[in-house]
């Protein structure tokens, strides 16, 4: 995983959390629900880009 990739996850939860966070002082539920939306895309974007990584260093091992 890049590292621009990895601090746009980052942004993403922290923003994620952000909205998360205002949504309950406010107690708004579609904010505090699209918080949390936010913060499952990022860790499956997360996820994504460690599985692409790991698929490309087993090929690596196989090519070598």
């Amino acid at each position: 995983m890049g590292i621009a990739d990895k601090a746009s996850n980052k942004a993403e939860d922290l923003k994620g959390q952000g909205k998360e966070g205002a949504g309950k002082a406010t107690n708004d539920p579609e904010l505090e629900g699209e918080g949390k939306g936010d913060q499952a895309s990022a860790s499956l974007k997360g996820a994504g880009e460690k599985i692409k990584d790991a698929g490309k260093d087993i090929k690596d091992g196989f090519t070598k």
